[in-house]
């Protein structure tokens, strides 16, 4: 449900296609009227299982998925659309269900927002989504043939592969981009604000923990240290330490 309707219409260049999966058709009505003053354009699904087919289509650049569905819930559809799709998605959850925010972003959420919210906080999650996704997929060129190695691990920048011990990691976008900022400050604390920023393109809210989590399951799919110690540290209400073993190249 939306927390007010106001804002001022923003002109873009392209039109930008988003898929809701929602079953409160009054909502996706609200939604899709605020997105088309803000230059998006929004196609609405209330069945998961149909929205999967949609997302495989490729015809979006972003879904928001609500967890609360009829039939097919939506950590369900979330697993269904990362079997075969990067594309990014954002989660809308109940206000207060730390639960929900934290399993969504574990299967391979890139956000989420807590209903009843304000559709100017829901433009602005998007807009941050597709700006790191769109830096992502552009790839400038003074880092195409870039490589971080820290241990066993190595990072194909340009190529955005992860390899631990010579075998593949497969990591979400988010994932990825956490990793590359802690590689690269491996030894040195990275501070969770900074890690918001690079990762998730945005500030990060009072009580958010999605940075943490986000960390949490590149520390899971990483193991440890081929010494046995733990990759990546937690300093308490400071950030995180990528630790290594030995000292880590970049090629």
């Amino acid at each position: 449900m939306f927390n007010g309707l106001v804002g001022s219409p923003n002109v873009q260049t392209s039109v930008t296609r988003v898929l809701l999966v929602d079953d409160d058709a009054e909502l996706a009505e609200l939604v899709g009227e605020y997105l088309a003053r803000e230059g998006f354009s929004l196609d609405a699904e209330a069945d998961g299982t149909r929205a999967v087919d949609r997302v495989r289509s490729g015809d979006h650049q972003l879904v928001v998925l609500d967890v609360m569905l009829p039939g097919v819930n939506g950590f369900d559809v979330l697993r269904s659309i990362r079997a075969t799709s990067r594309v990014p998605v954002l989660m809308l959850t109940a206000r207060g269900d730390e639960v929900d925010r934290i399993v969504g972003l574990e299967l391979g959420a890139d956000d989420y927002l807590s209903k009843p919210f304000n559709p100017r906080e829901l433009v602005a999650r998007i807009r941050a989504v597709l700006r790191r996704t769109q830096l992502e997929a552009r790839s400038p060129g003074d880092r195409s043939s870039e490589r971080l190695t820290v241990d066993d691990v190595a990072v194909d920048v340009g190529r955005r592969l992860v390899r631990r011990g010579g075998a593949p990691v497969e990591l979400t976008a988010v994932e990825f981009a956490l990793l590359e900022l802690l590689m690269r400050a491996a030894g040195s604390v990275v501070r969770r604000e900074d890690l918001a920023r690079g990762a998730l393109g945005r500030t990060l809210l009072p009580f958010d923990r999605s940075i943490d989590v986000h960390v949490s399951h590149v520390r899971k799919k990483l193991g440890p240290r081929p010494d046995g110690g733990e990759r990546i540290t937690t300093l308490r209400a400071v950030g995180y330490l990528y630790t290594r073993e030995s000292t880590a190249s970049r090629g």
